[in-house]
């Protein structure tokens, strides 16, 4: 039995310090993955404190099937919609990118850096695909269940994001501003 599963288990039975390790295993990725997708830091970090709130009121309803960072984000997702007061979870347009809290996250070069550059090209969507299967390491079936959609649609546009930022990335001087998604 992994260690996760053990806290997991120790959390369902009421332990606060088993689920205080599982906040902490996961806090730093989640925040930074929700910072991504708010329109400010505060926004992220108040959607965080629900996630791990909620997270411990619906323990049991936890199904192992799935790996628990996958439900963590699913319930991510939808209280950053409710914080920010919106139906869905989808990228807000920051006017001002010196104000673009993602630039939070990243150090130096921001200009030419990898995700500041999705992020510009990218629906909120296809964003958090894209740093869900190659930041955060899931798998695309993880990817599919955390935004809703299927395992096709995920791989199409996973697909179709390497080819805008490929495209974007091998043009110098190019400064692309049409969205994909």
């Amino acid at each position: 039995m992994s260690e996760e599963k053990q806290l997991i288990d120790a959390a369902r039975q009421g332990s606060v310090s088993a689920f205080t390790r599982l906040v902490q295993a996961y806090r730093e990725k989640l925040l930074r993955f929700l910072v991504t997708r708010s329109a400010s830091y505060a926004d992220a970090e108040d959607a965080l404190q629900d996630t791990f709130v909620n997270a411990f009121r619906y323990l049991d309803s936890y199904d192992p099937r799935w790996r628990f960072s996958t439900w963590l984000y699913r319930i991510a997702i939808r209280n950053l919609a409710r914080v920010q007061g919106r139906e869905s979870a989808e990228l807000p347009e920051i006017p001002d990118e010196s104000a673009d809290p993602l630039l939070h996250c990243i150090e130096a070069s921001e200009a030419e850096n990898l995700w500041v550059t999705a992020r510009r090209l990218l629906t909120g969507e296809v964003y958090s695909a894209l740093w869900l299967r190659y930041v955060e390491d899931m798998s695309i079936r993880d990817v599919a269940a955390v935004l809703d959609r299927s395992e096709s649609w995920t791989k199409v546009n996973l697909l179709r994001a390497r080819q805008v930022l490929g495209s974007e990335l091998a043009a110098p001087g190019n400064q692309g501003s049409k969205a994909y998604g």
